[in-house]
């Protein structure tokens, strides 16, 4: 993917929570290797098996989505990810490459780090190292969770699951996404999340119009959701900095 870097805007450390958690002298030397962009709805900013050389910290409201995708084109969501992580551990972790796709799930900006940059700082083995391996943490037990929700919970609680954490990353209670994109998110037939988005409407905890959904109702949300949302939410806040 072709970076298209916005060189007026000023970098703001709060803009991340993992960038925002940095001391003053570690954010002084990632920051002339920072950059921010404006990234757009549905944009794959990584695919599989690609050698990656730029890392993304999304900003309040844009939200990444990594996707597996298998052969005959079907796919399943496995984490999102938003202004409270990054995209491309592959880097720090010495892989290099991910399996998945890394698809713009809501539009909004982000921070970029060239990976030379971020191996640098994470080598000399401080601050930076042990927040990136607790966020790597944090992470792998919403992939694990995700897979255990989608093969033991119905795919009304998935979606439940699935709006409560793009909730959580988002400044409005508005989210656009067609149902198409959702059955690719969470791995269903659209005409399993027809039904469910219909019963979350008929009980008045969603509005779904034209491919924007919003939420009228979270705690009801959250009595419906199953036990997958609370575990993730409960790790990422241990883990990491608010």
């Amino acid at each position: 993917m072709s970076i298209v870097f916005e060189p007026d805007k000023k970098i703001h450390q709060k803009d991340n929570r993992l960038i925002s958690a940095l001391p003053a002298e570690v954010f002084s030397r990632l920051l002339p290797d920072l950059q921010q962009v404006t990234l757009a709805l549905g944009e794959v900013i990584y695919e599989p098996g690609v050698e990656m050389d730029h890392v993304y910290f999304p900003a309040s409201g844009c939200i990444i989505s990594m996707l597996y995708v298998m052969k005959d084109g079907a796919s399943a969501e496995i984490a999102v990810i938003g202004d409270e992580g990054m995209v491309g551990i592959a880097l720090f972790m010495g892989g290099g490459t991910m399996p998945s796709r890394a698809l713009v799930q809501s539009a909004g900006p982000a921070l970029v780090l060239k990976g030379e940059s971020l191996k640098r700082e994470f080598e000399l083995h401080g601050e930076f190292q042990v927040l990136l391996l607790r966020y790597t943490q944090a992470l792998i037990t919403q992939m694990s969770q995700t897979a255990v929700c989608n093969r033991h919970h119905t795919v009304d609680q998935q979606l439940c699951r699935w709006l409560l954490l793009s909730l959580d990353r988002l400044a409005s209670n508005k989210l656009a996404m067609t149902q198409d994109l959702i059955a690719n998110m969470i791995g269903v037939r659209r005409e399993g999340v027809t039904e469910a988005a219909g019963k979350l409407q008929s009980l008045g905890l969603i509005d779904y119009n034209r491919g924007r959904i919003t939420v009228l109702d979270r705690s009801g949300l959250e009595k419906r959701v199953c036990e997958c949302y609370s575990v993730v939410k409960k790790e990422y806040d241990r883990l990491l900095p608010r």
